[in-house]
């Protein structure tokens, strides 16, 4: 996914400061899905390849405002110039680590089920089992996924199937992302986010745990301390975007996830994505002649 990204002047800063923090994530893209698949690698190889294929889009687009899921916030970040990117690149090397190292809990997605059935779903189970259960990330209407320990997942994934949801899909993931069981992860990242330079954000960086954009460094600093431990708000950040008067949104990053989310959510709004260096420059082509 980083073919064409490595030689970029920004991709050589980042992978300057991804080796001075002990990871080699040069030799990490170069192979296959196994060495890439563990969450301390697999974060900062989306920030990286999220924040080169950026730095390949044309200098004059009217962006009134950036987004990014879960890790994606820190590429957004970059993209504002509220991060540099070898700052993000540690910052996002170190969360990764913290967030591996919680091995305990799962999640598991749910298909059609509403934000409020789930999230009854999952404060029933907690009453029923004592186990931490809630939804973790609002993807898209009918797209959702709740996260917690073992037992408090799987009871309300079943709560869930038997008042309408169609599937739940449990996810291949090392913990219980997004949820009270990242509290120490939080903890020990914040530490990190502390001691890191951050930038009021222009445009405005619209966040995960609230949905509200943000233009102060303050703000997004505040944001970024209570992602691991709070729902990503996908469905609020998308609309957010489009009530700030976004008529296009671009997806930056390998595949096409995020711009299929964002037709579920606006249908009425142009949507694409930019997965390589040629795509990024047919962006302009792209939004005019669309």
């Amino acid at each position: 996914m980083a073919d064409g990204l490595t030689t970029l002047p920004i991709a050589i800063e980042m992978l300057d400061a991804a080796q001075s923090s002990g990871l080699d994530l040069e030799a990490a893209l170069n192979g296959d899905d196994e060495h890439l698949r563990p969450t301390e690698i697999a974060q900062p190889a989306l920030l990286f390849v999220e924040c080169a294929l950026r730095s390949t889009l044309a200098d004059d687009l009217d962006i009134v405002a950036v987004a990014g899921h879960s890790v994606g916030e820190y590429a957004a970040a970059v993209a504002t110039h509220a991060l540099q990117p070898a700052g993000a690149m540690r910052l996002v090397i170190e969360r990764g680590r913290a967030m591996a190292a919680m091995h305990e809990g799962t999640m598991c997605a749910l298909i059609g089920i509403d934000v409020e059935a789930a999230t009854a779903a999952c404060a029933d189970a907690q009453r029923e089992t004592g186990e931490i259960v809630v939804v973790a990330n609002h993807n898209a209407p009918g797209q959702l996924v709740i996260s917690g320990s073992t037992k408090g997942v799987d009871a309300a994934a079943q709560l869930a199937l038997s008042r309408g949801a169609r599937r739940a899909i449990p996810l291949n993931v090392s913990g219980a992302f997004h949820s009270p069981l990242m509290t120490s992860a939080a903890q020990r990242f914040g530490i990190v986010l502390d001691s890191t330079a951050l930038s009021d954000p222009h445009p405005p960086v619209v966040c995960n745990v609230d949905g509200n954009d943000v233009q102060t460094a303050a703000e997004l600093r505040e944001r970024l301390r209570a992602q691991l431990t709070s729902p990503v708000r996908w469905i609020d950040c998308v609309r957010r975007l489009v009530a700030l008067g976004a008529d296009l949104l671009v997806e930056v990053g390998p595949g096409n996830v995020l711009s299929g989310l964002a037709r579920r959510i606006a249908p009425d709004v142009r949507a694409m994505s930019v997965s390589t260096p040629d795509a990024a420059t047919h962006l302009d082509v792209a939004a005019v002649a669309g």
